[in-house]
């Protein structure tokens, strides 16, 4: 049996649904661990915290606030996949430079939030 993996993706912002456009990367904000080695070997491994983070281009249209967006502050981001998976980032903000492109119409955009969560 095929099933779509990959494609199809929606993003949403406080409800309000924007064009996403083009690749999305995602972190869900976990702590990346590190080993600790010694002179006599391997001791064990520390954690450092990540920030969890939603990046990729939007369509502007014209009924786009982008001194709205740009604003944005405890914001519920939510990321649909192509495959069924929803990723969540609750009291987040923009994180973006908010920085525009005429040929294409994209801007980019990067919410970043203390953790994220997967929903399958």
């Amino acid at each position: 049996m095929s099933q779509r993996r990959a494609g199809l993706i929606q993003l949403q912002v406080n409800g309000v649904r924007y064009d996403a456009k083009g690749s999305f990367s995602y972190n869900l904000g976990r702590p990346i661990r590190e080993a600790i080695v010694g002179a006599d070997g391997v001791h064990g491994y520390k954690e450092t915290p990540q920030v969890a983070f939603i990046e990729g281009e939007i369509t502007d249209r014209g009924d786009l606030d982008v001194t709205k967006l740009v604003g944005l502050t405890g914001a519920t981001v939510t990321l649909e996949l192509g495959n069924g998976k929803v990723i969540t980032i609750r009291d987040g903000w923009y994180a973006g430079e908010g920085t525009g492109n005429t040929e294409e119409a994209n801007i980019g955009v990067r919410f970043e939030g203390a953790g994220g969560e997967e929903i399958t």
